[in-house]
């Protein structure tokens, strides 16, 4: 059940991509404005993952896992009648808000209902294997949908599978505590954080299309910085705050988060790239599109797995620095073989490769985010690492945009072509300096005798 949550944050993410000409036609939308189909789920997600993980901590995780599955089917339900622009971005975005609850209530409470260790790094896997795979198979299923049936059935497919795991949900997992009062939300904080990470993602999404230097993404990112200093002096202040002292001084949480981050930034926008490549390129049709995805969304989850049993092996960190080899390998191989004219078989050594790279990373990653963090803190470090997932996606696919010339927004014909090509070559550099960075720390590490094998 768990795994099922996941895979519909998943499955919301991307199963929207094949249908956008669709719903641009159907209700509308300018050119302009049909990203935030897209952005406005982003948007809220990212901003509010922090407050969703202390809501998971101090009001029960049963109780918010069953909210944010509601949020998902009532949303959805409305997205699928939806006749104008705005109520569909609305709804998008109170979908993100339902991602930003159910995901660290999903994480919290696999780290809390499953021992550190064999365990829950197998629970683990399962759960990235959703979720992997689902970032994949929602463009597969949208395909599939929109061919189908239209474009409101990627919001109606939702309303039966959220209600059910709203129901579910309560009836299987352990009933929530009482409430410890001595414990608030930090009403100060958590405003300025999810103002100020909320800003810095829509700034991020927006400044790629309008320019980094027009009225709108200059304020942004005043207003963002603002923010972000004041929560600063607020939690330094705060009896209570919303991220405590003891996990900002979490080693292992920290470089967690950079991983988390940095592996959104470069493994996670591959499916754009690919989206575009596929569409554009070599004009498939949405179902075609998302049949194309059907490999990489097997051979992620097949990954999760294989990352599990590795960790076991060889310990989390060498586990990452295989996956993420591996991953960088297929990503430079995915990049010869995109051409204007190649085949499908011609890009799956590339896609297994990364694929696999990617399954066994996003499966790692996690476990470093949880080990040592005690049960009470485990929704707040959830909602922290997720955060630097956010955020970490924002920042790569805002970069990649703009190294390779606009791709997706002006950029046509040859033109669009080079630019996928030369933003899928820098994600496997980029990969590739990471596999870097995590050796050279592990070296440095080791020589003041305070590595080892299985951290992260």
């Amino acid at each position: 059940m768990l795994a099922l949550g996941q895979l519909v944050i998943a499955l919301d993410h991307n199963i929207v991509y094949v249908a956008l000409p669709d719903i641009g036609a159907g209700l509308g939308f300018s050119d302009h404005d049909l990203q935030w189909v897209v952005s406005a789920y982003v948007v809220a997600t990212g901003g509010l993952l922090l407050l969703g993980g202390r809501a998971a901590d101090l009001l029960g995780r049963r109780r918010m896992f069953a909210v944010a599955a509601l949020l998902y089917a009532g949303s959805s339900l409305v997205g699928g009648f939806a006749e104008s622009p705005g109520v569909l971005v609305a709804v998008r975005a109170v979908q993100g808000v339902g991602g930003s609850l159910l995901f660290p209530a999903t994480l919290s409470l696999i780290n809390t209902m499953y021992d550190e260790g064999p365990d829950r790094n197998r629970a683990l896997a399962v759960w990235g294997a959703a979720g992997a795979g689902g970032l994949c198979f929602g463009s597969l299923l949208g395909g599939v949908l929109v061919e189908a049936f239209g474009w409101p059935s990627v919001f109606f497919v939702n309303v039966p599978v959220a209600g059910a795991l709203a129901l579910a949900g309560w009836r299987l997992f352990p009933a929530d505590g009482p409430r410890d009062h001595s414990r608030n939300f930090d009403v100060t904080g958590a405003l300025a954080a999810t103002g100020g990470i909320t800003l810095l993602v829509f700034l991020l999404v927006r400044a790629p299309a309008e320019g980094w230097t027009t009225p709108v993404v200059l304020v942004s990112a005043v207003l963002s910085l603002g923010l972000l200093t004041l929560f600063a002096v607020v939690e330094r202040r705060s009896r209570d705050p919303l991220v405590p002292a003891r996990l900002l001084a979490h080693r292992g949480l920290l470089a967690a988060m950079g991983i988390t981050a940095f592996y959104s930034a470069t493994f996670s926008a591959v499916p754009y790239f690919l989206t575009l490549y596929f569409q554009t390129v070599r004009g498939y049709s949405a179902a075609a599109t998302g049949l194309a995805f059907l490999v990489p969304a097997v051979v992620v989850a097949a990954g999760t797995q294989a990352g599990e049993r590795a960790v076991s092996a060889f310990g989390v960190r060498r586990m990452l620095v295989g996956g993420m080899a591996l991953g960088a390998a297929g990503a430079a191989a995915l990049g010869l073989a995109l051409t204007s004219d190649g085949s499908y078989p011609a890009l799956l050594p590339g896609i297994v490769l990364l694929g696999l790279g990617q399954g066994a990373a996003w499966t790692g990653m996690w476990i470093a985010a949880s080990a040592g963090v005690a049960p009470g803190d485990q929704g707040v470090a959830s909602g922290m690492a997720s955060t630097a997932l956010q955020v970490g996606g924002a920042v790569g696919l805002a970069v990649l945009v703009a190294v390779a010339g606009g791709v997706g927004q002006h950029a046509s014909g040859p033109g669009l072509l080079d630019g996928i090509r030369t933003a899928v070559f820098s994600i496997a550099g980029g990969i590739g300096c990471g596999v870097l960075a995590l050796l050279i720390l592990h070296r440095r590490a080791g020589s003041t005798g305070t590595g080892g094998t299985g951290g992260p």
